[in-house]
């Protein structure tokens, strides 16, 4: 059999740090793979936070690595964190080349760890599918770049784009297949974030329910006038909760399990929350990726401000009608030149619904 590629190798550790249950906030999604003798002797993933990195879980397998080579969609890091470096593990593996897909946008170790091996004599070589590497990490990367986290706007819809009736039912417009597929999303979001008037249409508790899930995702609510009620049933899933509001929090009004607060102020524009320092204070907390499931009006609000990288978009084969409820909320737009523009980057069926990824520019 032919030697395969060296990136078909990278491929093998990039779909490895796919894989939709892989959730390490706030670390980075990565995969390793090691070959030896043209032959794949060991791969690895990084699972959760605080647990073995993706070149130390693979490492472990109980294999000759010497003349090896690794290759990984990340740079090893060098420093201690919760885990001891990956660098000084990768030295006396008797591994003796090392190709990395992306170096490490965070300062405190990127390229410490290239820098690291290449003194002791290990070839390292960077830069294979970077790109689609990064998109791995998109939230990672748009947090250390950009003080920031990615956003991705998640909207169910019908063939028109409406998102609700003229009075607000909205339960269910696409299939179970696509609501699965929102799990998914939300496995791997680090925040849902949503508005008061979801909250107090659709009632959602906002959180992950997929079997085998690491950890909840921080479920995000924007409330100017702190009006959820105390028997949302977002109080009765597990998960922490951040209320985000305009004004000043005289007193705390939404308590964690702990007694500690969990309203924070962002000021107002117009009277509605600033998202722009929210998502500043989310990239405090370390959220690489935000998911928005909100209604049309915060939907826009994100768009317009230029708040929003990707949206979801789940569309049903059905009409409502033009006295629906429309997917975006958004200043009048006259000229085409003044439209908010995409790249689709997926198109897909999901059971009987069509799913776009699309990317805004």
């Amino acid at each position: 059999m032919a030697d395969r590629s060296e990136d078909s190798y990278m491929r093998q550790a990039i779909e490895l740090a796919r894989q939709p249950l892989s959730a390490p906030h706030p670390n980075p999604r990565v995969g390793c793979v090691i070959v030896v003798d043209g032959q794949v002797v060991a791969e690895g993933l990084h699972q959760q936070a605080g647990t073995d990195h993706a070149e130390v879980a693979a490492l472990k397998a109980e294999r000759d690595f010497r003349g090896g080579s690794m290759y990984v969609t990340l740079e090893p890091c060098a420093t201690h964190g919760r885990t001891p470096p990956c660098s000084t593990r990768i030295l006396s593996s008797g591994i003796s080349r090392v190709v990395i897909a992306s170096p490490d946008p965070n300062p405190v170790n990127g390229g410490l760890g290239i820098k690291q091996l290449r003194e002791f004599g290990i070839q390292t070589e960077v830069g294979l599918l970077a790109d689609d590497a990064r998109a791995i990490n998109r939230g990672f990367f748009s947090r250390y770049e950009r003080g920031r986290p990615w956003v991705t706007a998640k909207i169910a819809a019908t063939l028109d784009g409406r998102v609700a009736t003229a009075n607000g039912e909205s339960q269910w417009i696409t299939g179970e297949a696509a609501r699965s597929d929102v799990q998914l999303l939300r496995a791997q979001a680090s925040a849902v974030l949503t508005g008061v008037g979801t909250v107090l249409a659709d009632d959602p508790r906002l959180n992950c329910r997929l079997d085998g899930i690491q950890r909840q995702p921080l479920r995000v609510i924007v409330d100017s006038h702190l009006r959820t009620p105390e028997t949302a049933r977002l109080f009765t899933v597990e998960g922490d909760i951040l209320f985000a509001t305009g004004g000043k929090v005289e007193s705390e009004p939404f308590q964690n399990s702990e007694g500690q607060p969990r309203t924070v102020s962002f000021g107002s524009i117009d009277g509605r929350v600033d998202c722009r320092k929210l998502l500043d204070y989310l990239s405090e907390l370390e959220i690489n990726n935000v998911l928005v499931e909100a209604g049309p009006t915060l939907v826009g609000e994100l768009v317009h401000a230029g708040l929003v990288d990707e949206m979801v978009i789940y569309l049903a084969p059905a009409i409502l009608g033009d006295s629906a409820m429309a997917m975006v909320v958004a200043p009048t737009i006259k000229h085409l030149t003044d439209r908010y523009h995409g790249k689709f980057e997926d198109v897909r069926l999901v059971g009987d619904d069509i799913r776009i990824q699309l990317l805004l520019s």
